[in-house]
């Protein structure tokens, strides 16, 4: 079963300013939560960050950027991606 993954206001505004292989890591990641869920282990420096929060890095180097999503309380199979930019400002 395929899972809803929406993309946060925010995100969506940063999503421009972003470098290119970052967008495509990000779109990538969007793509295989959609098909496979929110838990994504095969990306670097996953990590569960508690309450229903995921993690993992998009491209690595300086600066590293990261993703980080949310499984939506209250709706079955739906995923937030509440973030995606620089490791400095990520909400962890």
């Amino acid at each position: 079963m395929p899972w809803t993954v929406d993309v946060n206001r925010k995100v969506q505004k940063q999503y421009p300013t972003l470098p290119k292989a970052v967008k495509e890591s990000l779109f990538t990641l969007l793509f295989e939560m959609e098909v496979a869920g929110p838990v994504r282990g095969n990306w670097p420096n996953y990590g569960k960050l508690g309450g229903g929060r995921h993690h993992c890095h998009i491209k690595k180097g300086h600066p590293t950027y990261v993703a980080v999503w949310e499984e939506v309380p209250g709706r079955e199979d739906c995923i937030e991606v509440i973030y995606a930019g620089t490791h400095e400002g990520a909400p962890y």
